[in-house]
């Protein structure tokens, strides 16, 4: 599986912005989909998952803030990131569970600043 993220960039507080991440390869074995972040000096944190199920996981920071969600046709999932604030200043990374594996796609930056 592949994974190609996009997105990024800069914005003010209290901003919006879209990620997205398209799998590509043996994307019928994917049973969920989700999004980390890591923010400078800090490790790896989760961000939100999504199951082929339909279950959904929020970090409590993002929690009504971002929303996460799929497209199945285009075997993308998005993540919608409302009131960003500085401290979501980080690489974004989307990842996909490919059993027996995990699958990363390259980071992208996202800065929220004024």
């Amino acid at each position: 599986v592949q994974l190609q993220a996009s997105g990024g960039g800069l914005v003010q507080p209290g901003g919006s912005l879209t990620l997205s991440c398209a799998a590509s390869g043996r994307t019928f074995s994917i049973n969920y989909m989700g999004w980390y972040r890591r923010a400078p000096g800090k490790q790896r944190e989760l961000v939100a998952t999504f199951t082929m199920s339909g279950t959904t996981n929020y970090a409590d920071s993002v929690k009504g803030r971002f929303t996460i969600s799929r497209d199945n046709a285009k075997s993308t999932v998005y993540l919608q990131m409302n009131s960003l604030k500085p401290e979501d200043t980080a690489v974004y990374y989307c990842n996909a569970g490919v059993p027996p594996g995990i699958y990363w796609g390259q980071g992208t930056q996202v800065t929220v600043s004024s």
